[in-house]
């Protein structure tokens, strides 16, 4: 039965967080959005704290609401999309977090992986979860908690302690302490889930250490998990769709059938190709992760992450100094026919997949005296392309499909000239949608199926309208002879810092 009802989609990000109301067409009803006050004790650790995760976000949950004019009675559900792999412990009974959370990007936990690789572990943990071995992912960043922490070990052992990522941690407070669930896809994402089982995994609890009580239930990513406490936004309603958010984008990007693909350019780049029902192990250090499940029915993904991409624009603007606004960018950019032989390497805190190598560091190659910085500033937004296309050579490889085009979102994704510049490199057509807020989007549609909004993918599919196509204007000759000034550059980054 189809209600037609909005949805609320909360969209708790690194930096903000957003809630969003859908309406049937996949179009906005109102946005409100808070931003995440980011926390760095040491170089490389960054952390939240996850009292303020709630708040910003229930805020913006209430917010959205009013701005739409519903009241919680009138939308069908809501979907929770999360920032994924940010770890929180909290307390069973006080509900009361033992500490910040720890974000993705903190590599405090590198420690306790360079041991589980001493140990020789990496083999096991890639084969069992898709991960590589990384202090990326949540159960390293338990481990730590519990190694620091005085007392904590003992008391997550007596089942006192929950762990969850901010889907968790969020859906916790929403029943008022009655839910501890997640999705496979976030799931997946911490190092200790089986993704062909698809449970948590016995042995690689035991080699970490950590208690499988303070783990959360899993659930599908579409359906109904429970209902939110009626005091939080005035009625109970339906918590039904749950994904991490590059999981939740390529949802809203409908890459549906097995061999599409979406890129969101945002502050990294995250690079998705469904692989269908079955997981495809990676030859070329790119991830193997759940896209989501429905009705018990698993769609697996290949995933390749590039860590600095618009970060890069930011750079240009508070580190050289050659733009005074982001936006900026573009004018100077295509102020040049081309970079002038000029890359830029933006490996400022190491390289992503497929080199995961955290000792690269970044760097700007064929600099002459004719350089200027329209050419600095064009190479720097070439590197986007140019990284997102080393993503794909890899998952082509490790596939075996061939990519018909790539769909495109995410901030950058407003810059034509780098949509152009990655057709030209990837030799196939990119697609950018109308509605960019794909993240959201998704985890709204993965709810609104449980519910009723919508009946089937069909329909979802349907709401997908293209904005602007992005065809290829090179030859295979010449991406070929670019290519090789590329992994050139690339090349003299790799292992630089002691």
């Amino acid at each position: 039965m189809v209600t037609g009802k909005p949805i609320l989609s909360l969209d708790q990000g690194t930096t903000s967080s957003r809630a969003i109301v859908f309406g049937q067409d996949g179009r906005a009803l109102s946005i409100a959005q808070r931003e995440l006050p980011q926390i760095y004790p040491a170089p490389g650790d960054v952390e939240h704290d996850p009292e303020e995760i709630w708040q910003t976000q229930l805020a913006c949950a209430r917010e959205a609401l009013a701005r739409a004019g519903l009241s919680a009675g009138q939308i069908g559900s809501l979907g929770i999309t999360n920032q994924r792999e940010t770890t929180i412990l909290w307390d069973k009974i006080t509900g009361r977090p033992v500490a910040n959370a720890i974000v993705w990007q903190s590599r405090v936990s590198a420690p306790v992986c360079d041991r589980l690789k001493a140990q020789g572990h990496e083999d096991l943990i890639r084969q069992r979860t898709g991960l590589v071995v990384d202090a990326y992912f949540s159960g390293t960043k338990v481990v730590h908690l519990l190694e620091t922490i005085p007392g904590l070990r003992e008391r997550a052992a007596k089942g006192e302690i929950l762990f969850g990522t901010v889907d968790t941690w969020l859906i916790w407070k929403l029943t008022g302490g009655k839910l501890h669930v997640t999705d496979v896809s976030n799931a997946s994402r911490t190092l200790l889930f089986d993704i062909h089982r698809l449970d948590w995994d016995d042995e690689i609890l035991g080699i970490l250490n950590i208690p499988r009580a303070m783990l959360p239930r899993v659930v599908d990513s579409s359906g109904v998990a429970g209902q939110t406490d009626a005091e939080m936004l005035g009625a109970p309603v339906a918590i039904a769709g749950i994904a991490g958010d590059q999981q939740a984008a390529t949802f809203g990007q409908a890459c549906f059938q097995p061999g599409s693909a979406k890129n969101t350019y945002g502050t990294g780049c995250f690079l998705l190709l469904n692989t269908g029902d079955k997981p495809v192990p990676s030859a070329n250090n790119l991830l193997t992760t759940v896209g989501w499940r429905i009705g018990g029915k698993t769609t697996y993904c290949l995933e390749g992450a590039v860590f600095v991409a618009g970060a890069v624009v930011q750079w240009l603007r508070d580190g050289l100094g050659i733009i005074r606004k982001s936006e900026e960018v573009e004018t100077l950019a295509a102020s040049v026919p081309d970079a002038g032989g000029v890359f830029v390497v933006p490996a400022f805190t190491g390289l992503g997949a497929p080199h995961w190598d955290p000792r690269a560091r970044g760097g700007i190659f064929g600099l002459t005296r004719g350089t200027t910085a329209a050419h600095i500033a064009r190479a720097a937004v070439e590197s986007m392309a140019w990284q997102s296309a080393d993503l794909l050579g890899a998952m082509e490889t490790d596939s075996g499909v061939k990519l018909a085009s790539l769909k495109a979102d995410g901030g950058a994704s407003r810059n034509n000239a780098l949509l152009q510049f990655q057709a030209d490199l990837l030799g196939v057509p990119v697609r950018r949608p109308r509605v960019q807020e794909t993240t959201a989007l998704g985890v709204a549609y993965l709810a609104g199926l449980a519910t009723g909004t919508w009946n089937s993918l069909g329909d979802i599919e349907k709401n997908w309208v293209l904005d602007q196509e992005f065809t290829p204007t090179t030859t295979a000759t010449e991406r070929e002879k670019l290519l090789v000034g590329w992994r050139k550059a690339v090349g003299r980054t790799l292992n630089w810092a002691e």
